[in-house]
């Protein structure tokens, strides 16, 4: 049981990098897809570890400024990289 909760443990790690690097990439790509403002959520990354704050005003209006799709987008394309690199894929406990 505990090796189970050390194995979610590190894919819940592995999935916050993979997200963490997806926000931070400031690519050609995202521009191209119409998602300005994407690069600016980097803003964001010290509230997306557990038992974070709040986020902030600046994280907040990065958010506001970039369309729900590319967010949702960039989310995908993190989720996707385990598979890419021959991992097992995330998955992630909400509750």
């Amino acid at each position: 049981m505990a090796a189970l909760k050390s194995l979610v443990s590190l894919g819940s790690q592995a999935a916050l990098l993979f997200l963490l690097i997806a926000l931070a990439m400031q690519t050609k790509t995202a521009e191209a897809q119409n998602c300005p403002g994407l690069n600016n959520l980097t803003s964001c990354q010290a509230f997306l570890v557990p038992g974070a704050a709040n986020p902030n005003t600046a994280c907040c209006n990065a958010l506001r400024g970039v369309q729900h799709d590319c967010v949702c987008n960039a989310l995908r394309i993190a989720q996707s990289l385990p598979t890419k690199c021959n991992l097992p894929p995330l998955t992630c406990n909400t509750n």
